[in-house]
């Protein structure tokens, strides 16, 4: 094997084993076991022009059940998998006690010890939909961590993966939508 090739196919396992075993792609073996909703809009409905750029922009409601035992803390992200660079963070969160059913509208999530890290537009928090184009999707992710991530509150994305990898011992999902005209 002439040395570029096997460069080749080693940087093609490692995109592969990182691209299965992130917060991006759960592992399949891994059951969806929390339950996650909002009483704002239901999975697969519209999110409201509130939750969204068009609106006030603030974070929806979220309620969850089903963490499993021996979760040390909870983790949220937000993205749209439809962007045109590729699944784009809307809002990071963990440090979520898994005592917790759930989130309140807007975000007082300060207040609660929750850090919120740094979103797909560089500032912390949330940032609702804005998508350039057409309706995308949008995925409210819930895990269930065995660890309470140690990372600073302005990590990122792939801060938090790394820091996540391995930990996640369940998982749910919300999934909406949301189009601009």
């Amino acid at each position: 094997m002439k040395p570029r090739t096997g460069l080749l196919l080693l940087l093609l396992a490692a995109a592969c084993i990182a691209a299965c075993t992130g917060v991006e792609n759960a592992p399949p073996s891994m059951p969806q076991n929390v339950e996650v909703a909002s009483p704002a809009f239901a999975s697969g409905e519209s999110i409201p022009p509130l939750y969204t750029c068009d609106g006030d922009d603030i974070s929806p409601p979220l309620t969850w059940t089903g963490v499993p035992p021996g979760t040390m803390s909870l983790a949220l992200v937000m993205d749209d998998p439809d962007a045109p660079g590729g699944a784009f963070t809307h809002w990071l969160a963990w440090n979520i006690s898994p005592g917790i059913g759930g989130l309140p509208e807007g975000e007082a999530v300060a207040e609660m010890g929750i850090v919120q890290g740094t979103n797909g537009f560089g500032a912390p928090g949330y940032a609702g939909p804005c998508p350039p184009g057409g309706e995308h999707r949008y995925r409210f992710r819930v895990l269930a961590l065995d660890t309470v991530p140690g990372i600073s509150p302005d990590a990122g994305r792939g801060e938090f993966d790394r820091a996540a990898e391995g930990h996640i011992i369940g998982w749910g999902e919300l999934q909406a939508t949301y189009g601009r005209a």
